[in-house]
């Protein structure tokens, strides 16, 4: 499970990031809501610098109540076409996946 998730991890995060703007540990508990319990926040913020560095994503520095500014993250274009290839790759897997399944299961 844990290297499935690795390939799929940052198309994830770019589809929560297709909901709205998030900073990093925004994100991090919005994937434990979702059952990504084992995610750590480590991860998840390589994978933040991965998208920037990409020009995926687009990062503004907002102030924090709680100590230094927060990093929000938006998706930008790029990062939508990106989310859009991943989804398409997705959809071929999901059906190959599933006619192999069928062709085991008879």
């Amino acid at each position: 499970m844990t290297e499935m998730l690795k390939g799929t991890l940052e198309g994830i995060v770019l589809a929560l990031l297709a909901t709205g703007p998030a900073y990093g540990y925004e994100i991090t508990a919005r994937l434990r809501d979702q059952g990504f319990v084992d995610i750590a926040e480590g991860t998840i913020y390589a994978l933040l610098v991965r998208l920037e560095q990409k020009g995926q994503v687009d990062v503004e520095k907002v102030p924090s109540e709680k100590g230094p500014p927060r990093k929000v993250f938006t998706l930008n274009a790029q990062g939508r076409e990106a989310l859009d290839e991943f989804w398409s790759s997705w959809a071929f897997l999901a059906e190959r996946l599933a006619h192999l399944k069928a062709e085991g299961d008879k």
